[in-house]
C-alpha cells in the first residue's frame, strides 16, 4: 500500500502555507505564499479573500508536486487559520461582499466602547471582553456599511465565516457551511458554556442567525473537497483556530500546561480543564478543544504585535534586511541601553485591552544604535509574555512550571533564553516548531484513524532545547520594572 499523508492548511495573517505530514507527525514538505495586508485607514487592516483562496489552492498543489505525492495518498486534510478575521459572502455566488476584516483591525473600537455596559454578560457567556479584536463587531460593521448588505442578510442570502469556514465552503464547492468550536468561541456571539450561538448576543449586535455556520467538534468529518481541488475528493477531518491548534500540537493536554506562540502576534494559552471560569485578571477564557462533545477550556493572553514588530524593523525602518539578522544584532550590545519598545501598533491586548494605544520607543539617547532598537523589539516579547503569565498564575492560583514555545520567533535562541530569564520559568522548544500545522494534522488524523488518542499524540512530543533561567533576580526585576514604566507612559 502506498505511503499515506495528512495535508495541513495553515492560513495565517501574513502567509498561506500547506504542510504535508506523514502519519508519524514528521514533515514531508512545505509550500508557502506571502499574503498582502491592506491598510485603507488608520487602524484598519484588511485582506482580499480571493487572494487567500487562490494562495491556498496554489500551496496545496505545490506541496504535493514538490513531495511527489499523489492526491489519493492524502488520507485527510486539517485546517488551521488566523482567528477572528471575518468574511461575509453571498450564498448564491460564493463571492465576498467586502474584504476580509483582519483580527488586528480597530475600526469598531467606538462600537465596543458604546457596548461596555454589556461586558459582564458578554464575559460570562463567551469568556471574552468587548474589543474590536473579535468577529462579532466586524460582522455588524459590514452589515451596517456595505450597501444592501443588511437587507440581503435579513433575506437569508448571506453567510458569515471566519477563514476556516470560508475555506471549507470553497473546498467543498459551497456544499458545507460549518466552523469548528474554537473559531466559534472567538466570535463574541457563541456561548461557550452552553455551546451554542447566543440569541442575546446576536440581538445586541443585530446579526441574523441565518448567516451563521454549523459549529462542530475539532475532529470530525467536516466535508469532502471537490475532485478538481487536488484531483481527488479528500475528507476534511480536522479544524481549529491557530492558537488552539498549537495547544494540540504542543500536546498541552493536562490542566496547568502552557504554550506560547510567537507569530505575527503572541498568544499564550493555559489548559484549565473541563470547567469554564472567568478570569479575574483580564485574560480570556476560550475553548481549547472539543472532542467527542467534551470541552477542554483554556485561559488565553493575546498580544497583538510580536513578529509584526520585527517586520516593522525590516519594512518600516529598513534597519534589517531579514528577521534572521536580529539574533546577532541583539547579542552585539551588552544590554538594551535603557531603550524599551512598546509595540502597540494596533493597540495593546492583554492585560491592558486598550485599542487606542499606539507604539512607542522610549529611552532613546545619542548613544542609541540600530542594535539597541532591534534588541528592544525582541525584549518586548518577553516582557509582554511576563505580563500574561503573572495574570494566568494569579487566576490559576499556582505558578507556571514551564512554557512550551513555537512560532517563527521561537527559532531565535537569544529570544528563548531572554524569555526564560524574564519570566523566571523554563522554556521548552519542541523538535517540530510548526506546531500550529501539526495540531491541525493531529486533529485530522484522530478522525481519520491515523492516531488513536491524545495520549498517543502526547507521547510523540519531543523537546529539542530547554532554556533554563540564569539571570540574577535583581537584574530581572530592574528590567521588568523599566518595561512597566514604559507601558504606563504609553497608556498615559
Amino acid at each position: 500500500m502506498a505511503q499515506q499523508y495528512i495535508l495541513a492548511i495553515d492560513q495565517g495573517t501574513t502567509s498561506s502555507r500547506a504542510i504535508l505530514f506523514d502519519l508519524q507527525g514528521n514533515i514531508e514538505g512545505v509550500a508557502q505564499q506571502e499574503l498582502t495586508l491592506h491598510y485603507p485607514h488608520n487602524g484598519w487592516v484588511e485582506q482580499d479573500p480571493e487572494d487567500i483562496w487562490r494562495d491556498t489552492q496554489a500551496v496545496c498543489r505545490d506541496v504535493l508536486e514538490q513531495s511527489d505525492v499523489r492526491p489519493v495518498q492524502v488520507l485527510a486534510i486539517g485546517i488551521t487559520n488566523q482567528r477572528e478575521t471575518t468574511v461575509v459572502w453571498d450564498r448564491a455566488t460564493g463571492k465576498p461582499l467586502y474584504n476580509a476584516i483582519v483580527w488586528q483591525d480597530r475600526r469598531t473600537a467606538e462600537l465596543c466602547q458604546s457596548l461596555k455596559k454589556h461586558e459582564s454578560m458578554v464575559q460570562q457567556k463567551t469568556g471574552l471582553l468587548l474589543d474590536p479584536y473579535f468577529s462579532g463587531t466586524k460582522i455588524k460593521w459590514i452589515l451596517d456599511n456595505v450597501p444592501g448588505a443588511r437587507e440581503k442578510a435579513k433575506r437569508g442570502e448571506l453567510a458569515f465565516g471566519t477563514i476556516d469556514s470560508f475555506l471549507l465552503w470553497r473546498l467543498t464547492g459551497g456544499k458545507v457551511h460549518a466552523t469548528d468550536v474554537t473559531n466559534a468561541s472567538r466570535t463574541l456571539i457563541y456561548n461557550i458554556v452552553k455551546q451554542e450561538w447566543d440569541s442575546e448576543l446576536l440581538a445586541m449586535l443585530d446579526i441574523p442567525r441565518s448567516m451563521l455556520p454549523e459549529v462542530k467538534d475539532n475532529s470530525c468529518l467536516f466535508g469532502k473537497t471537490t475532485a478538481d481541488f487536488l484531483g481527488a475528493e479528500i475528507p476534511v477531518t480536522g479544524m481549529a483556530g491557530d492558537q488552539q491548534a498549537a495547544l494540540v500540537g504542543q500536546a498541552c493536554f493536562n490542566a496547568g500546561m502552557v504554550k506560547s506562540t510567537y507569530g505575527t502576534g503572541c498568544f499564550a494559552l493555559m489548559n484549565i480543564g473541563k470547567n469554564f471560569r472567568v478570569s479575574k485578571n483580564k485574560m480570556l477564557t476560550t475553548v481549547g478543544y472539543r472532542l467527542n462533545g467534551e470541552v477542554t477550556y483554556a485561559l488565553e493572553g493575546s498580544i497583538f504585535s510580536a513578529g509584526s514588530a520585527v517586520q516593522w524593523l525590516r519594512d518600516g525602518l529598513g534597519i534589517i534586511k531579514a528577521a534572521a539578522e536580529t539574533e546577532a544584532l541583539a547579542q552585539s550590545v551588552p544590554d538594551n541601553g535603557g531603550v524599551y519598545m512598546v509595540p502597540g501598533f494596533t493597540g495593546l491586548g492583554a492585560p491592558y485591552w486598550n485599542p487606542q494605544a499606539r507604539g512607542a520607543l522610549l529611552g532613546l539617547t545619542r548613544g542609541t544604535t540600530a542594535a539597541h532598537i532591534v534588541r528592544a523589539a525582541l525584549e518586548a516579547q518577553a516582557y509582554q509574555t511576563q505580563d500574561l503569565l503573572r495574570a494566568m498564575a494569579e487566576d490559576a492560583g499556582a505558578p507556571i512550571a514551564e512554557i512550551r514555545v513555537d512560532g517563527g520567533m521561537a527559532k531565535n535562541g537569544w529570544v528563548c533564553q531572554f524569555l526564560a530569564d524574564i519570566t523566571a520559568t523554563p522554556v521548552l522548544r519542541p523538535a517540530i516548531t510548526e506546531t500550529t500545522a501539526l495540531g491541525a494534522a493531529y486533529l485530522a488524523g484522530l478522525q481519520a484513524g491515523a492516531f488513536t488518542s491524545l495520549e498517543e499524540i502526547g507521547k510523540g512530543w519531543n523537546c529539542e532545547h530547554r532554556f533554563i533561567p540564569s539571570m540574577p533576580p535583581e537584574t530581572q526585576q530592574k528590567l521588568y520594572a523599566g518595561w512597566q514604566h514604559a507601558v504606563r507612559q504609553v497608556l498615559a
